[in-house]
């Protein structure tokens, strides 16, 4: 059972593996890539019924313009037409939508609605979506150094340090993560929150993204919540010390 004061304030998912889920069925990638959009549907609603506080989706990288024409053409169809149509669901779930990415070299159809949803969203108090789209944790990092480079911080030479890096991320203002999950069996970060993570805890699931549902990711926060985090410090003291030997460090 979950344990509400014991939350990840910050979740991360890798939603990995629609195409496998549609080829293990001999469908069409693009019948993954739209039960994969429904699954997220499902995971925002529980994540938000859940008391989760901020949720990144990875939703395209700055990889996945190596994928086919086609695929990708679908795919900026598909967050198109998502993000002009779920508006009533965020609404409904207060959900506040936020974006992470090299917005630039997206679409201009896309730019529009991100910016529209991001708009029409951003006076709800309840949980912070953030779309990770055309996103990589190296890029970001490449593009906070730059914002720096051209403010007036940087023109000043002002100290540089990490506080300074987090304030020209993608979305300063969000927690670093404390879990982040990955689905279809990999394991590995794929360039994902490579800053924000440093010292999150990571969750890895056999199931393809389409078929991760609310139960799946309630195990994911349970088993968070069975971790000893410290952050590079040292363990806790047991609870009882009354037979342990005097003197000595071992």
């Amino acid at each position: 059972m979950i344990d509400p004061d014991r939350l990840p304030n910050h979740i991360g998912i890798i939603m990995d593996g629609n195409g496998r889920w549609a080829r293990q069925r001999r469908l069409a990638r693009s019948a993954g890539h739209r039960e994969g959009l429904n699954a997220a549907k499902e995971i925002v609603r529980a994540a938000s019924d859940i008391g989760i506080r901020y949720l990144t989706l990875y939703t395209f990288s700055t990889e996945n313009w190596r994928r086919t024409e086609e695929e990708v053409s679908f795919l900026m169809k598909l967050i198109e037409t998502h993000l002009k149509n779920e508006y009533e669901f965020y609404r409904s779930n207060h959900i506040r939508v936020v974006h992470s990415g090299d917005i630039a070299r997206l679409p201009g159809p896309i730019q529009r609605e991100i910016g529209s949803v991001m708009r029409d969203t951003e006076h709800f108090t309840g949980l912070t979506v953030n779309l990770a789209i055309n996103y990589g944790g190296r890029d970001e990092i490449v593009r906070a150094v730059n914002r720096w480079r051209s403010s007036t911080e940087g023109e000043r030479d002002l100290a540089f340090d990490e506080s300074t890096i987090k304030s020209f991320l993608d979305c300063p203002e969000m927690p670093d993560a404390d879990l982040i999950i990955r689905t279809g069996g990999e394991q590995r970060l794929s360039n994902f929150l490579l800053w924000e993570s440093a010292y999150a805890e990571y969750h890895f699931s056999k199931k393809y993204w389409p078929d991760f549902r609310t139960a799946d990711l309630v195990s994911a926060i349970e088993d968070f919540q069975q971790r000893t985090r410290k952050f590079g410090g040292m363990d806790p003291e047991p609870e009882n010390t009354a037979h342990q030997p005097a003197g000595g460090v071992l």
